[in-house]
């Protein structure tokens, strides 16, 4: 915001101000000059006014000449009277021996005989030289001018001394005339220097009138509005200089219009953009972040810039900005914690002007965290895959061999070996029809078929079958582990919209490994209840526990916690994770909960929302 200008620093009272002042000092100058001049010629005048007449000074040689003194002096003291000047205040003649013999003052009659104590009348008498001077008396406070000549009797070749004349003249009508000029002067000067100063104030007006509409305008360009213009008044420097401005408003208008186009399309793009950009100057410093960047990288863009980008992406000490300016490669930013992966493809590229400098750099920052998952998931399962599908075949292959090679023949041995070569193909048949179950639900075309299902009758169905199932155990010579089914449910009945097949297969999942590894004669605890929209199925064992490590991998495909054991029951590794990808196609969630060597808690949380009574009748 522009403060306003007081007047007396503006450059309008300036340039009068400077207009005026020279006008002063010109009037001080020639005035000065003028005054000296002037009283140069008064003086000059004044001193022809007051000398004495050529008769007065051969009159007074004359008496001075004279041997008796006291006729000589009366005659004196009758000249001096006769003279008739009214500047002349006091007339004093004084022979050669310092003997004053006239005055024409009237109250220093008697010092006419004494001998004279004035040292410049004493100096005159002794050089013989006319002396002038201009005094000021402090008696009576005026100025004087005082001239002592010498007198000299003709005498043949040879001029005689005969004595001084000491005038004395009031100089008081030289400087009143003076000092009226001065006045007159200085009066005109005021007068003229304030009638210049007048008319110097419009003209710098004119002058500083477009000047100023010029600052309004460029003022207003700063602000951003150009929609002004500066009046031309004429064709001079200062109308060419306003046109000029003009034409700058327009084409500044032009240029900020395309500036903020291309700012707004630059915008645009970045904030759309699906990866991470930055730009930083030529020291590496951030100065552009976008969105995606600023989510990936976990940091606020104001907060980011001015950083370096080497600590921005956290690869100082790994790389330095030459290595970025130089080498203009992908680089591999891993960012990944104990709470969260995130893995970045960086992408350097320079900016460069046409002359070949780099005033900057920009980074692309690609998110690969999914993809890296994603490929090492896929080389675990092949891993995985090729790993349980290589010990039944390699078994079977085994057991095939020795049938060929004549055991077949063997009816105590037969029997067996064809019996494991059928459990081992049941093995491989279960293991590819889960990875045909999982790879249905990966590509989303796996479907539920939903019915309004009382879940407390399901799970107590899916219960009843596991307690069959111990009841009814063939007594083949074996000792069978024995458990015991332990309920606890709401009584109220809870209906909800589930695929009853499905569900059947995760409640399966999840009892038979609570069978497995519990220890004989152990209690499987069920319990069913309801939360306010939710409801919360849970099956707790009471078998060897899941490590605390191995927690947040227990829903992994192919994840064993035993895998020895495990592979020797049977199991595939994929019962927990198809059990995972069944309750989340539900809405639901599924979790565990375990401590070692103590047991562990399955829990299955389903969204649930009450049907009220009305619904059955109108059905």
């Amino acid at each position: 915001m522009n403060k306003k200008i007081h007047f007396l620093q503006s450059i309008h009272f300036k340039i009068a101000l400077v207009f005026a002042l020279l006008l002063l000092i010109t009037f001080q100058i020639v005035g000065a000059y003028f005054l000296q001049q002037l009283k140069r010629d008064d003086l000059k005048t004044f001193k022809q006014q007051i000398e004495l007449s050529s008769y007065v000074d051969n009159s007074l040689i004359d008496n001075l000449t004279k041997s008796s003194i006291g006729e000589a002096d009366g005659r004196i003291r009758d000249l001096l009277e006769d003279i008739n000047n009214a500047n002349i205040t006091e007339v004093q003649v004084v022979d050669t021996k310092g003997t004053i013999r006239g005055d024409s003052d009237v109250n220093n009659q008697n010092l006419v005989g004494q001998k004279t104590t004035d040292a410049d009348i004493k100096q005159v008498l002794y050089n013989a030289k006319t002396y002038t001077k201009l005094t000021y008396d402090r008696s009576d406070n005026k100025r004087y001018y005082i001239s002592i000549t010498p007198l000299f009797s003709a005498g043949g070749n040879n001029n005689t001394l005969v004595g001084a004349v000491y005038l004395r003249a009031s100089l008081e009508p030289v400087y009143a005339s003076l000092n009226r000029v001065t006045a007159i002067f200085v009066t005109a000067s005021l007068i003229a220097t304030g009638l210049g100063l007048f008319l110097a104030i419009l003209i710098s007006s004119a002058i500083t009138k477009p000047i100023d509409d010029m600052k309004k305008q460029t003022a207003r360009i700063a602000r951003g509005d150009y929609s002004g213009q500066v009046k031309v008044y004429g064709r001079d420097e200062l109308g060419q200089l306003a046109q000029a401005v003009n034409n700058l408003s327009v084409r500044v208008e032009e240029a900020q219009e395309a500036s903020e186009a291309e700012r707004r399309r630059l915008d645009s793009v970045l904030s759309h953009m699906s990866d991470g950009v930055i730009a930083t100057d030529r020291r590496g410093n951030v100065i552009i972040m976008n969105e995606t960047a600023s989510e990936d990288l976990d940091i606020d863009a104001n907060t980011a810039e001015g950083q370096s980008i080497l600590d921005i992406l956290k690869i100082r000490g790994q790389y330095t900005l030459r290595d970025l300016l130089e080498n203009q490669d992908q680089i591999i930013v891993d960012l990944s914690d104990e709470h969260h992966d995130q893995i970045l493809n960086a992408y350097f590229s320079l900016i460069q002007r046409e002359s070949g400098f780099i005033s900057g750099l920009v980074c692309v920052l690609h998110d690969v965290t999914e993809q890296q998952r994603i490929d090492r998931e896929r080389r675990e399962f092949v891993s995985n895959v090729s790993h349980e599908l290589r010990t039944p075949l390699t078994s079977m292959r085994s057991y095939i061999e020795a049938l060929n090679d004549g055991a077949w023949k063997d009816e105590k041995v037969a029997p067996g070996f064809l019996k494991v070569t059928q459990d081992e193909t049941d093995r491989m048949i279960r293991m590819v029809n889960d990875l045909l179950s999982l790879s249905r639900m990966d590509s989303g075309t796996a479907k539920l078929d939903l019915e309004l299902v009382n879940l407390n009758e399901l799970y107590n169905y899916i219960l009843d079958r596991f307690d069959m199932m111990l009841k009814n155990e063939p007594d083949n010579g074996k000792k069978n582990k024995r458990y015991s089914i332990k309920r606890d449910f709401t009584r109220r009945e809870l209906w909800v919209e589930i695929d009853t097949d499905k569900f059947i297969q995760v409640i399966d999942n999840i009892m038979n490994n609570a069978i497995k590894y519990s220890p004989d004669g152990g209690i499987i605890t069920c319990r069913l209840l309801e939360t306010h929209s939710h409801v919360i199925l849970s099956i707790s064992d009471q078998g060897l526990g899941i490590p605390k490590k191995d927690i947040a991998h227990i829903f992994d495909r192919f994840f064993r916690v035993d895998k020895a054991r495990s592979r020797a029951q049977g199991g595939t590794g994929l019962g927990l994770a198809i059990s995972k990808e069944v309750i989340e196609m539900h809405g639901g969630r599924i979790w565990v909960d375990s401590i070692e060597n103590k047991g562990s808690t399955f829990y299955i949380s389903l969204p649930y929302q009450e049907y009220e009574e009305d619904l059955w009748d109108e059905a």
